[in-house]
Formats: C-alpha cells, structure tokens, sequence
C-alpha cells in the first residue's frame, strides 16, 4: 500500500529514487529462488560495507519495489541506502529494468508456475529477451547454465555476463521428471540428452542436433553433500578461487540460490572470504525451511508452489524421515495461480509407501486429497481439514513428543500459516523477519 500511495502521488517515484542509490540496483528474478537469493545478496553486501536497500518481505511488484525505496527514504527524498537488492517478479522484469537501470539482473530459473498468470514458460523467456535488449550496455546478467532456456537467454546477452551451476552429479536425481519443463533443445528442436539431472530439467544437458550445450559455470559448486533439513555442504569455486561453505538451507535447487547470490556479489566487487563467511551465517527466509517450535515439537515450514519445487520439497522431507506427519495446504488465489492442475505434475507418489498421517488442509483440500488417493496414499492416513488453524492442532495432536512436523504449504496458505502462529505468539510478522 504505501508503495501504490506513493506511485498515485508521483508516478516516477521509482526512478527518481532509484537513481540516488550511488551502488547501483541488483535485481533478481526467477520462478523460484527470489526471495532466498536476494536475501542472501542483501546479508552479504552488509558486510562488505554497502547499505542495501531491499523488499525483504518478498513485495516483488513495481508497489512493492516503490515501498522498499520510499520505506529507505527521508521526508525530502534523500536515501539510507545505497545498493539496491530487488526481487522483482518474472513478469515485471520488463516492466521495472528501464525504470530501475540496473547494475546487475540474476536469472534464477523458469518453471511452469501459475499457468493463468505467466503463461508457459518461453513466453517467459521471450519477454526476458525483450528486455535485456534494452537495458544499458554495462548492466551485467548473471543466469543459471543448468536450466537450458535460461541458459538460452543469458548467453544471448551481448553485454557482461556470469554463469553459475552445479557440477556434482552426485547429488541429481538421476533420472528425467515427469515434472521437468525443458526437455527439446529451443534452437533446434531435438531432444536434449542428460548426463546428469539434478531436479526437473536442471541439470548437465546437450543437444545432438545442433551442438548447443551447458555454459561452463563461473561460478560453481562442487562436492555437494546434501544433510537433509539440517542444511547442505558444498565447494564454491570461481576465478577467485575456492571455499567450503555449509548452508541451513536443505536441497538441491538452494546450492543454485547460493551460486546466485555469489555471483552476484563477486560482481560486484566483494571478495570470496566475505561472501563464504556471510553464507555459513545466513538464516531462512519466513517459510523457506523456516523452523517453529510448537511446544515440545518442531515444525518446519518449506514452501511448496509449482511441480519442480514440490518434487524437492518432498525429496528432502523423506531423507529426513519417512515417518513424520505432513501437513499439505493447497490454496488458489490469485498469489498461487487460480490453475491447480498443477497438482498431478507433482510425484506424490514418493508419500504413498510411509505411514505416518498427512493432513490436507486449505481451499483445495478436497483436490489435494484426492490426488493422495491416486498416487496410491492409503485413505486411512489422509485427514482433511480445510480450516488451516484446526490442521495444525490436528498435526501437532498426531506428532509425537519431540517429533518434527512439516507443512508444506503454496503462497497464501504459507502467509495464512504465520498468521496463525503469529496471533498464538511462535512467530514474528513475517515483514520483520
């Protein structure tokens, strides 16, 4: 709200605060990962001595964006701030970059995500094309070579560029998933061959039609050992040489957030030592592996949004146990996408071999548990609640002493969530985190 206020009062508020951050303004954007990235640019650029000026509680729209600057911003416009961290949602890159001129755009990664909004995903890509062809010749673009059209899109960039990614196959999945978007090569239209997929279509690719393959990263991560919920342990290398980092951040697709946000910040200009110390210090934004004690039990909240990102989601729920009660709240509003077909993209087959309950909750509900029943969950294991506060006593009910919830929750059932832990006094408001 204050971000619209101000923009009805001056409709270039925007760009005129913007051009007073003497660093110059990151943006990242993506499907998933934005909010993490960002986050963990803005906690690293501290300590290299820059203010950021960021949208921290996840406002991604030109509003939100407009909030962030005026929120950093005296009575007569002068700003606290002068490095701007912005996660600015995939459909409102082209929209921002020529009001916000740049210093560096992160591309984090394309995946089918609200259909009814977006659209597939080249068209996506296409209006990415669009506006990095405007954007001043010195903004660098800093993309993921292990998704293949983002790869496509970063190396079209004539201007400054960095890849990052992953090279352990190790830690893949292995095989191709039905979820994965990316499957023909988008110059020529061959299939592409995997020699590693390390979740959906991420992963070491090539295309026997024309040639075309994954950019060698500059930046990378190698020798990833995954830890469950207790985080992830990798080697980050670049041409500033290499450090072993330890995250609190579980799964594959949070080694691409944190090859992001290094890359970023080498960009611009901070050192290797500086970005590894602030990584092994970074803590999870609200609803990202966020932990929550509910009395004499843990609950961890993993926000869960498209089919690529569920997949992981659940991967890294059953490393940790295969007997831990799930709360699953699916909602359709207009944040998550009115489309919930999405649903029967996700591998909830991977729950149907446990034994502990899963409670559906939300306003699908009936969609969710329904999907449970064809992936082969047993009915007697499914309780369905729509009313989200009931399902969390329900979970915490069946969760034994000292047991671990999760609740994977889409994005206005993850906010409703909190609230409901913020008004039982677990958890701050999720702006103040």
């Amino acid at each position: 709200m204050p971000g619209r206020v101000a923009q009805a009062v001056a409709p270039d508020v925007i760009r005129r605060l913007a051009a007073r951050l003497t660093a110059g303004a990151v943006i990242v954007t993506g499907t998933n990962g934005k909010t993490t990235t960002s986050r963990l640019i803005s906690h690293i650029a501290h300590a290299a001595g820059l203010s950021p000026v960021h949208n921290r509680a996840g406002a991604n729209l030109a509003s939100g964006i407009a909030a962030a600057l005026v929120h950093h911003a005296s009575a007569l416009g002068m700003l606290r701030g002068d490095l701007g961290v912005f996660e600015v949602d995939e459909a409102t890159l082209p929209v921002i970059t020529g009001t916000l001129v740049p210093r560096s755009i992160v591309l984090t990664n394309l995946f089918r995500d609200q259909l009814d909004r977006y659209g597939e995903i080249d068209l996506v890509a296409g209006r990415w094309q669009r506006a990095l062809s405007l954007v001043p010749a010195h903004t660098a673009v800093i993309f993921n070579a292990d998704d293949p059209l983002v790869a496509d899109v970063g190396t079209g960039y004539p201007g400054p560029r960095l890849a990052f990614g992953i090279a352990d196959a190790s830690c893949g999945v292995g095989t191709m998933e039905h979820a994965a978007d990316a499957r023909y090569c988008y110059r020529c239209g061959s299939r592409y061959h995997y020699e590693a997929v390390y979740f959906g279509h991420m992963g070491l690719y090539h295309c026997e039609g024309c040639g075309w393959r994954r950019p060698v990263p500059d930046v990378v991560a190698t020798d990833v050992r995954m830890l469950g919920i207790a985080g992830t342990e990798f080697t980050v290398a670049s041409s500033a040489g290499s450090r072993r980092v330890r995250i609190p951040l579980p799964g594959v697709y949070n080694v691409h957030n944190v090859l992001a946000a290094a890359a970023a910040c080498l960009q611009l200009g901070i050192s290797l030592d500086t970005i590894a110390a602030r990584i092994e210090t970074f803590a999870p934004a609200f609803g990202r592996a966020e932990s929550i004690r509910l009395d004499d039990r843990e609950a961890v909240v993993l926000l869960a949004k498209n089919p690529a990102g569920f997949n992981e989601v659940l991967r890294t729920v059953l490393k940790e146990s295969k007997d831990s009660v799930v709360l699953i709240a699916i909602n359709d509003l207009t944040a998550d996408g009115r489309d919930i077909s999405w649903l029967w993209d996700v591998d909830f087959e991977m729950l149907a071999s446990g034994s502990a309950p899963i409670i559906v909750s939300g306003l699908r509900a009936e969609d969710m548990a329904l999907r449970l029943r064809y992936a082969g969950v047993d009915d007697g294991r499914v309780l369905r609640l729509n009313a989200l506060d009931a399902a969390v006593d329900a979970a915490r009910a069946r969760a034994g002493a000292g047991e671990r919830i999760f609740m994977l929750p889409t994005y206005t059932a993850m906010l409703e969530l909190r609230r409901i832990l913020q008004q039982r006094g677990l958890v701050r408001r999720f702006w103040e985190q």
